[in-house]
């Protein structure tokens, strides 16, 4: 028995499509159309954190054996690519302004997880630290060891003002994408977003193949004094207690970050730029000030973050860099 609203079987994908149709009902969608269309709600941003996850994931499981619980990072890794998917095809279907607003910020926190999970990767490949090179090429190019150099000078408040200008790093993060975001130039912040991600995950890459500690603790020996200060060594100290990474300090991504946002910010709000410019310029040497970096380190930071966004602009360039549905100025 045949009955008159039944859908009958089709051979071609457009004749399926139509009877569907026909019947009031939604086509069924392909597993490929599906992947296009949440490929297509990616952007360069996702491009790089992808390329950078892909690398590491590559990384861990050819090393395994060095890295603690390597199963496990696998497994977190795919499930962030999975969230970055679903997050991305979520946002450009979705109209709630929630879902836009993680999806436009959820590179902040991506970042210092990634950051913070290089405490136990440095030594993915190499098992010691290579801090000897960079000692060395320190005292060749300062005839001292800058750290050790720069405690003649320490008093309290200058131990503040450093630890004050380090921090200043977390406002380049999110200082001017926040006006690009709220004054809706999108094409500018998603440039700043991708540069950001090729300089951050460009020192994540080195820092692994790098394993580097810091005058911190290669310097230990030398029995320097301590940096006592005020409200910002607290905060400094409190942030260090819960979230220093062991390692990766070459290239410093504190400088690496911050010169994406010097570097935009000359282009993109000119005031921004000679507003911060004197803070980076303190953040570089409170980085050696304050025993986190030798002097290479904010050097290779400086090149780093210039490449980032040399590159980043470029990306952006491209066709499909910025994500679907959103409006360039």
């Amino acid at each position: 028995m045949r009955f008159s609203n039944q859908i009958e079987p089709t051979d071609l994908p457009e004749e399926r499509a139509i009877a569907w149709e026909d019947a009031g009902l939604p086509a069924p969608r392909s597993a490929s159309h599906w992947l296009d269309e949440t490929l297509a709600a990616c952007g360069a941003f996702e491009w790089v954190t992808f390329a950078y996850l892909m690398w590491l994931f590559a990384i861990v499981a050819l090393f395994h054996r060095n890295v603690a619980h390597a199963p496990r990072v696998l497994a977190v890794h795919l499930a962030i690519a999975a969230a970055i998917l679903w997050l991305a095809r979520t946002a450009a279907r979705s109209r709630s302004v929630a879902v836009g607003f993680a999806r436009h910020w959820y590179p902040l926190p991506l970042y210092i997880f990634l950051f913070e999970e290089l405490s136990g990767l440095v030594h993915t490949i190499f098992p010691g630290w290579l801090d000897r090179w960079f000692i060395a090429f320190d005292y060749n190019f300062a005839g001292v060891h800058p750290s050790a150099w720069l405690a003649r000078f320490a008093t309290p408040a200058l131990n503040d003002f450093m630890q004050f200008a380090y921090m200043t790093y977390f406002l380049y993060l999110v200082l001017l994408p926040a006006i690009l975001y709220f004054q809706n130039e999108r094409t500018a912040f998603w440039t700043v977003m991708a540069s950001t991600a090729v300089a951050h995950y460009s020192v994540y890459v080195i820092a692994i193949l790098l394993p580097v500690e810091s005058p911190y603790y290669s310097l230990a020996s030398l029995n320097l004094p301590a940096l006592p200060g005020s409200y910002c060594t607290a905060l400094i100290g409190v942030i260090e207690r819960f979230g220093r990474v062991h390692g990766a300090a070459f290239p410093s991504a504190h400088v690496a970050g911050s010169m994406v946002a010097i570097l935009a910010a000359w282009r993109y709000r000119r005031w921004l730029f000679w507003v911060c410019l004197p803070f980076f310029a303190s953040m570089c040497v409170a980085t050696v000030y304050g025993r986190y970096h030798y002097v290479a380190d904010v050097l290779a930071g400086i090149a780093v973050g210039t490449v980032g966004f040399l590159a980043g602009d470029w990306l952006l360039r491209q066709k499909g860099a910025l994500p679907e549905n959103q409006a360039a100025e």
